[in-house]
């Protein structure tokens, strides 16, 4: 169900942004940011896409994959835009400015106005573009697997895996964002960390991996939402750009055990974000 979404800046309605970021690859972003962007899509909210992977593009290829599927198969899906980054005169910089900062402002400058939300989906590295994004983000979506492989992208561990011994680089990146956006007046973003792949039985590594995540979101301020299990279903969809409520309107009579599961963790992931103006009902 939609209800209202937006924030105002001044006497202005602009959009909700969202950013998908993990500066390590294989975590879900992608698949993430596919099924929350189509999901609002299908609760009737507006919404525009930016991938800023601009060499891998795994969401932009998600949606065209999408668009294609629809036309071939003559089926009307909703539809999430996926949008480019404008170009900018190198010369109308000033001495010291980046050309990459005002392509992705300008992008959210022309999408604020006439969207719900923006979704952003960031690169699995390090890069400028991502940088300026996660300043840009109301609410921010760390996917992670679950492993202490994946935890060093959060905060560094003692050997054991019980003490955090201090922040990783991309804490960091996303506390200078925070103060970015203090400084300019803005809310704090709201941070979600979503355990992706976490085991269904009971195990030591999994334990610890609960202990590490809650000790560290009281430390480093986010929350911890849950995430998709690893499941076939996801890989067999991307070439056509669906997600698993599409499943049905392309003549999937009886959704199987693993999709039903898979369903209700989409359900309980969407809740867990708490997105304004956002009721759950899918």
């Amino acid at each position: 169900m939609r209800e209202n979404s937006r924030k105002v800046l001044g006497e202005v309605d602009v959009a909700h942004i969202i950013v998908v970021g993990n500066e390590k690859g294989g975590a879900g972003k992608s698949t993430v940011s596919m099924h929350v962007a189509t999901t609002l899509a299908r609760l009737g909210f507006k919404i525009a896409a930016l991938d800023l992977d601009l060499r891998q593009r795994s969401m932009g290829r998600y949606l065209e994959n999408r668009k294609t599927f629809m036309q071939q198969a003559s089926l009307d899906l909703p539809l999430v835009e996926l949008h480019e980054l404008p170009e900018i005169d190198a010369d109308s910089l000033q001495p010291g400015e980046n050309i990459y900062d005002h392509r992705l402002s300008a992008a959210v400058s022309e999408l604020e106005p006439n969207n719900d939300f923006i979704l952003i989906d960031c690169p699995g590295s390090h890069t400028r573009l991502s940088q300026v994004a996660h300043s840009l983000a109301d609410t921010l979506i760390t996917p992670l697997n679950d492993s202490f492989v994946d935890f060093d992208l959060l905060a560094h561990t003692d050997q054991k895996g019980e003490k955090i011994t201090g922040p990783s680089v991309y804490s960091e990146m996303v506390w200078n964002a925070r103060q970015l956006r203090a400084q300019a007046g803005l809310k704090p973003i709201d941070w979600v960390v979503i355990r992706n792949r976490v085991g269904t039985q009971r195990m030591v590594n999994k334990e610890k991996m609960e202990r590490a995540i809650n000790m560290l979101s009281k430390r480093i301020g986010f929350r911890v939402a849950p995430g998709f299990s690893e499941r076939v279903v996801f890989r067999e969809l991307f070439p056509r750009g669906l997600t698993l409520l599409d499943l049905k309107d392309i003549g999937v009579k009886q959704l199987n055990i693993s999709n039903i599961a898979a369903r209700q963790e989409l359900r309980d992931m969407m809740k867990a974000l708490n997105l304004p103006g956002v009721d759950v009902d899918i």
